[in-house]
């Protein structure tokens, strides 16, 4: 079963230096139908203006993943952590017992866009944490590169949660396909392009999410980049 939320669904928070698009509830925007999807629970696709950015704040028991689309995110944290964050690398942040941090657009010119995952940690007051590593393009035979797991296989970054976070990559006439073991579920959130998966098609900024189902097989691709998380239900 493929139940899409599309992108003109999401909830939306507009302040000017902001333009930021949610995929389940978030800040203002609630829906008591969209809470999250498993253990993943935010994903907002958010644009910066060119040196603005979230002041320091903190967050608690979380794992918190940026996926820079365009531009540079700078991130600050009470770690020591300092870091300027560019496509085609990832960031994973274990709020855990508790962490503060800023996050701004590093540019004074050009605009900021990422994605800001949210994912509940399989335990409470972990220690806080951060990684950075380059976003692994190695193919899993597949078509889908894995990017982020329990375990940090294959180069991946560690998430504290049994999800396994894969990228997509399709050009025109390109496919992939994922298995997903049973009593597992999936979510796949189009960043760009256009693909169908398993006869829904998905444009960019549509989620789908995914239950019983034994397989994913990605076709009618237009220069589609999607990510693709594989959980614990």
């Amino acid at each position: 079963m493929i139940t899409k939320i599309e992108s003109a669904d999401r909830g939306r928070a507009q302040f000017g230096w902001l333009d930021s698009h949610h995929t389940f509830s978030f800040g203002h925007y609630y829906d008591p139908k969209r809470m999250g999807w498993g253990p993943l629970r935010v994903i907002n696709e958010d644009r910066v203006i060119p040196g603005a950015g979230f002041d320091t704040h903190g967050h608690k028991d979380m794992e918190i993943i940026s996926y820079v689309l365009d531009g540079a995110l700078e991130h600050k944290d009470s770690l020591g952590t300092g870091s300027v964050i560019r496509p085609g690398r990832l960031q994973r942040m274990t709020a855990g017992t508790g962490i503060r941090h800023s996050e701004y657009n590093h540019s004074k010119e050009n605009p900021v866009h990422f994605l800001q995952i949210w994912v509940i940690p399989e335990a409470a007051n972990l220690e806080p944490g951060y990684e950075e590593k380059e976003i692994a393009r190695s193919d899993t035979g597949s078509g889908l590169s894995l990017i982020g797991s329990r375990t940090g296989r294959d180069g991946s970054i560690t998430i504290h949660q049994d999800v396994d976070l894969y990228v997509a990559h399709l050009g025109e006439g390109e496919t992939a396909s994922h298995k997903i073991e049973p009593g597992r579920i999936a979510w796949v959130q189009v960043a760009r392009g256009m693909l169908s998966v398993n006869g829904e098609t998905l444009k960019a900024g549509d989620g789908a999410a995914i239950r019983d189902e034994d397989e994913l097989v990605f076709t009618d691709a237009t220069e589609a980049e999607a990510l693709v998380f594989d959980m614990v239900a």
